[in-house]
Parts: structure tokens; C-alpha cells; sequence
């Protein structure tokens, strides 16, 4: 693919702001062990966070006031994410550094930059998109992604984020809701969303493999202007950024509004915890100087675990950014080895896989200095298996939602090893956090009850759903739906949900959502859907079903079936088809709890039949 020429238009905003960012630079983003004895006895956390709050500007606090309710925030971060890609240039080698990789093409931050700056001015004068409107991007991991949600952002527009993995009876929802008409797409993808085009008015633009399938593409766009430098849109710091789809408790997705205030101050809360891991565990004084941060990207990046810790913290972080199409675990070895990747952020699963696949070719990894987890709780027994297999890394944990632009939560290294069943301290310096019983009132030290957080960085609102914002937003407070306790020393352990959601390797499935599928299907009279515990994913789907009665309805024929209505990692993997109701509790709702039990036992005994078989 060619790339753009080196852009070295810097614009106002990058101006202003590229102090404050030269400032925030962590001497090193992975928090590397480093053995040997300490140079001084280390801060604790409240000290750590004081130190930094009133001797760095770049993490100085003040108050603001965001729709009616007063919030802690970053005084001097860039207003908005544009003007954080425009000031983090100097961090970035001045724009000289290599910035992304993908598979054998390569850009340099000011080359990425300019790609931005292009289809940026080609979105404006081409294609007429204005501040607040909403432009779609339907693909996988392509570098593509990344220029877009910036380019997007640059003319002020909304990214909405749909997931790759989505039918197009899913694909049809969220634009409606959405109402994006203009749609970024991969091949795959366009041919999900050619029987709805027309219904839907989608104007289909083209990238990679769905180019030849476009009027409009990707590369025509891009070629068809030249980079004059920034545009410098003027966008409200409580705009809004993007758009992402997170599974409720309904049949459908909630549409997450995310601003650009919560997204940079996310950032920034990151970067403030590279700082302090230095001044609470200070380094020996013969340590080598850690080398330049490089990041691979793993998930999916229309989830907030790889557009927002990952993608976004990389630019004024200094970081390299090296990106996978999919999940491949031997290809994630030979990715980091080759080049030099330090940090690594991805669900529990593909940990497991990466420590199997380094141990399989031999390869050991040495440069990895964090080893991440997020979008599902780690297995307390990998914690230890990390830490032995990749010396060098620390092991983390993180919590966060995409209702709160993924901040949250996290803890690392001996404090993690320690404590693998727990999820860590909130990171300071913006949020606050409570736990809640169900009457809304305060629980104390050791006592359950649902995290609630407030927060800069908390969502706006769940997109055309003012009730279901008015339920968890209340006061500048979020309720999350989790349930959890905490420690005396601010350790957080989640224990439970309160919401209906089953977590397969990160992905947020609603089990009324499956549940509705099911009931699709016209032999299906009633159908619940549950969590079955599983090694590998942590979750995944399992359902009951009543069958009309002379039904030969078989497993395999529903799990055909339910492939034309939801993404393929919703089909429950286990059924079990009942000739009565469904267990009811005294409500008459049904049972969820039971049936998961009864089944449950069901897999149990027939493994055990299996075993002694």
C-alpha cells in the first residue's frame, strides 16, 4: 500500500498542547521489573498522587462543570482527541518516529498524521460531513481504522464503531439508531450490509478488499487531495467523539456516547499512573533507561480496550504501535519478537494462548515488560504462570466499561500477584467510587454492594434511550451493574453482576439477546439463555429450550438456524431442550439461576459417565 508523504504542519492546537504532553511522558509505559536494590524507599499512593498533581502541569486538577454537575478534570490536556494527535508529536520523535506497523507497511507519525489530514479534508469537501454527524466504520483490524476514527474526529464528526462480527439483522439495528448513512466497510462487511443499503440509504465506502465493490473508496479519497496541515476544527471538549455498542440487558445493543473530555481525561489518568509507578517503586540506580514503549494491538478496535488504552494512550505516550488483522497467537509471537513489542493488552484467553505458542516455538519474549488483561477477570491461576514464563513482564489486571471510555480499575505486578482474585484500585486522580446496596445507599469496608463510579470520563448517555441513561446516570454517578467489596487498602474485588451479561473472551453478550434469537425459530415455545463456565473463554453461551410438542428440532439444526440472526459468538454452544415450561421462580419470571444449575449438573454427569466410560 503507499503511503502519504511526512506532514510537518503542526497547527495551533498542537502548539498549545505539545508542553503539556512532553510533560505527561512516563519514563516508561510498562512499568519494566527491574531487580536489584532500590534507590530510595518509595511514595505511597496518596503521596505519589499529590507529588504529581501539584509539580507536573500536565496532571494538575481543577473542577468543571459538564451538563449541570461539577466533576475533577485535567486542567491543561489537549481540549479534544485531534488536538491530542496534534500534540503529541514531539513525543512521537517529532513526527520522525516509526508510529504503526501492519504486517509489511510501516508509517511514521508524521505519515500517519498526514493519511489523517488527507481523508480528513476529503470527508469535508467530498463527502459534505459536518460537526456531530455520524460517520460508521464496519471492518477488522486494519490501519484504515485507526486514520479513520481520527479523520472522523478531525471534522468533528461522530465515529460510530460497529462490530465486525455482527449479522446484518444486527448491522440494520445499529444504524438505525445510530442514523450514520455513511459506512466505512471491508469486503466482508459490505456484503453484510449490501442486502440493507438501499432501505437504509448507506452511502458504502470501500477499504482494502471491499474496494473493488465501492463507487467510492478509501485510497480515492485519500488520493484525491493533498495534506495542507491540520484542520483545526473547532470542537467542544464535551462533544461528542464517537459512538460504541456495549450488550445490556435487552435484546438490543446500547448505543455508548462517549465525549472527547471523557476519552483524553482517560487518557491522561493512564499516563499519570506511568509517572507514579517510578515514585512508589523507584528503580536501582545502575537501571538500564527503558526503551521506547511499543504496543500491540490484539482486540478488536471496535472495542474500547484497543481504541482507548491501547491506540489512544499511544500517542502521547511516545509509543510504536504494531497491529494484528485477528488473533493469531504464533503470529502475535513472531509480531513481538521482531519488533521489540513491550506491552500487551488483551483478554484472558489470549494470554493462555501466547505463553502456549512462545512455549511451542521457543521463543521467550524478553522484551515484554506488561502483560495486561481486560474485558474478562483473569484466572487467578494464570497470574503466577505469566509472571514465570515472561520474567521480564509484569502481570496486570484492569476493570473498566466502555461507558466509562475504559477507565476504571487496575492494579500490577507484586500487588496483582498478591491479590489474583481481586481487580485493583481505582485509579486516581479524576474519579471517585462508592458501593451501593439496592436502595442506593453506601455499604462499608468489606461489604457487598454495586460499584458506582463518577468520573470526566463516564459516558453522556446511551444513545435515544433516556430512561435507560436516567437508571445508571444519576447525579454525575454511574452504576455499573457490577457487584464487588472493598478492602481496606483499596483493593477492589468483583464478585458478581447484577446485569444479564455473559462475558466470552471479552465479548459482552446479553442473554436476551440470545434468548430472542431463539425464539425466532418457530418450534421454539419458550428459551433462556446463561453463562457456562469454561476454561479457555471464561464464559460461554448455553441455553434451555421448550420445543412445541413433535418437534425433531436437533442442536446443530438451531445453531444453523441462529447464524442469520446473531454473530457467531452468541450461539450458545450447549442446548438443552426441555418437553415442559422452563423452571419459574415465584414470580413467575423465569428462573435463570436454576436452569443454569440444573444444566450445568447435566454436563457434569454426563462428562462423568463420559470419564468412567
Amino acid at each position: 500500500m503507499e503511503t502519504a508523504k511526512r506532514t510537518t504542519a503542526g497547527g495551533e492546537a498542537g502548539e498549545e498542547n505539545a508542553d503539556i504532553v512532553q510533560a505527561a511522558q512516563p519514563r516508561h509505559m510498562g512499568h519494566r521489573a527491574i531487580s536489584g536494590a532500590r534507590a530510595m524507599t518509595g511514595m505511597t499512593l496518596k503521596e505519589a498522587v499529590a507529588h504529581v498533581t501539584t509539580t507536573n502541569p500536565a496532571f494538575e486538577v481543577t473542577q468543571a462543570e459538564i451538563r449541570g454537575t461539577s466533576f475533577r478534570v485535567f486542567k491543561n490536556i489537549p481540549p479534544n482527541v485531534p488536538a491530542l494527535l496534534q500534540a503529541s508529536r514531539e513525543a512521537q520523535g517529532n513526527g520522525a518516529a516509526e508510529y504503526l506497523v501492519f504486517q509489511d507497511e510501516r508509517w511514521t507519525y508524521d505519515e500517519f498524521c498526514s493519511e489523517v489530514n488527507r481523508v480528513a479534508r476529503a470527508l469535508r469537501d467530498d463527502l459534505g460531513i459536518t460537526p456531530g454527524q455520524p460517520v460508521a466504520i464496519a471492518m477488522r483490524n486494519f490501519p484504515e481504522l485507526l486514520m479513520l476514527i481520527m479523520a472522523i474526529s478531525s471534522v468533528g464528526g461522530v465515529v460510530v464503531f460497529l462490530n465486525a462480527w455482527w449479522t446484518t439483522e444486527e448491522l440494520d439495528y445499529a444504524l438505525g439508531d445510530s442514523a450514520a448513512k455513511t459506512v466505512f466497510v471491508d469486503g466482508p462487511r459490505h456484503d453484510r450490509l449490501a442486502p440493507i443499503r438501499d432501505s437504509l440509504g448507506l452511502r458504502l465506502i470501500g477499504v482494502r478488499d471491499a474496494e473493488p465493490k465501492t463507487e467510492l473508496t478509501f485510497s480515492g479519497l485519500r488520493d484525491g487531495v493533498s495534506d495542507d496541515g491540520w484542520l483545526n476544527t473547532d470542537i467542544d471538549t464535551d462533544a461528542d467523539f464517537a459512538i460504541m455498542y456495549s450488550s445490556g440487558t435487552t435484546g438490543h445493543p446500547k448505543g455508548v456516547v462517549q465525549t472527547h473530555r471523557g476519552a483524553v481525561n482517560a487518557v491522561f489518568t493512564w499516563l499519570m499512573q506511568a509517572v507514579m509507578a517510578p515514585l512508589m517503586d523507584p528503580p536501582a540506580p545502575d537501571a538500564p533507561e527503558a526503551p521506547r514503549p511499543s504496543v500491540l494491538v490484539v482486540t478488536p478496535l471496535f472495542h474500547v480496550t484497543a481504541t482507548h488504552p491501547m491506540f489512544l494512550l499511544s500517542l502521547p505516550a511516545g509509543a510504536k504501535l504494531a497491529m494484528l488483522y485477528k488473533w493469531d497467537a504464533e503470529e502475535a509471537v513472531r509480531v513481538i519478537s521482531k519488533e521489540k513489542i513491550t506491552r500487551f493488552l488483551g483478554v484472558p484467553t489470549q494470554s493462555a494462548d501466547l505463553m502456549e505458542a512462545s512455549e511451542r516455538l521457543g521463543i521467550d519474549l524478553p522484551t515484554l515488560d506488561y502483560m495486561g488483561s481486560g474485558g474478562a477477570k483473569r484466572p487467578a491461576a494464570q497470574v503466577a504462570r505469566l509472571a514465570q514464563r515472561f520474567p521480564n513482564a509484569k502481570p496486570a489486571t484492569g476493570w473498566g466499561m466502555t461507558e466509562t471510555n475504559a477507565n476504571g480499575i487496575g492494579m500490577i505486578g507484586d500487588d496483582y500477584i498478591a491479590r489474583p482474585n481481586a481487580a485493583g484500585r481505582l485509579y486516581p486522580p479524576v474519579q471517585d467510587l462508592r458501593f451501593l446496596d439496592d436502595d442506593g445507599n453506601d455499604v462499608g469496608v468489606g461489604v457487598l454492594g454495586e460499584i458506582t463510579v463518577k468520573s470526566p470520563c463516564n459516558m453522556r448517555c446511551y444513545l435515544n434511550k433516556p430512561e435507560a441513561t436516567a437508571e445508571v446516570l444519576q447525579d454525575g454517578w454511574l452504576r455499573t451493574g457490577d457487584l464487588g467489596m472493598i478492602d481496606e487498602d483499596g483493593f477492589v474485588t468483583i464478585l458478581d453482576r447484577k446485569k444479564n451479561i455473559i462475558i466470552r473472551g471479552g465479548e459482552n453478550i446479553a442473554c436476551l439477546d440470545v434468548a430472542g434469537a431463539l425464539h425466532r425459530h418457530p418450534d421454539v415455545i419458550e428459551a433462556c439463555a446463561f453463562p457456562i463456565p469454561d476454561d479457555r473463554l471464561g464464559e460461554i453461551v448455553g441455553a434451555g429450550v421448550q420445543l412445541r410438542a413433535g418437534s425433531t428440532l436437533t442442536q446443530t439444526d438451531l445453531q444453523a438456524f441462529l447464524a442469520d440472526h446473531i454473530a457467531g459468538f452468541k450461539i450458545p454452544e450447549h442446548i438443552w431442550f426441555r418437553d415442559g415450561p422452563l423452571p419459574r421462580g415465584a414470580t413467575d419470571k423465569l428462573d435463570q439461576r436454576g436452569l443454569q444449575a440444573e444444566c450445568l449438573e447435566l454436563m457434569k454427569i454426563q462428562s462423568d459417565g463420559k470419564e468412567t466410560a
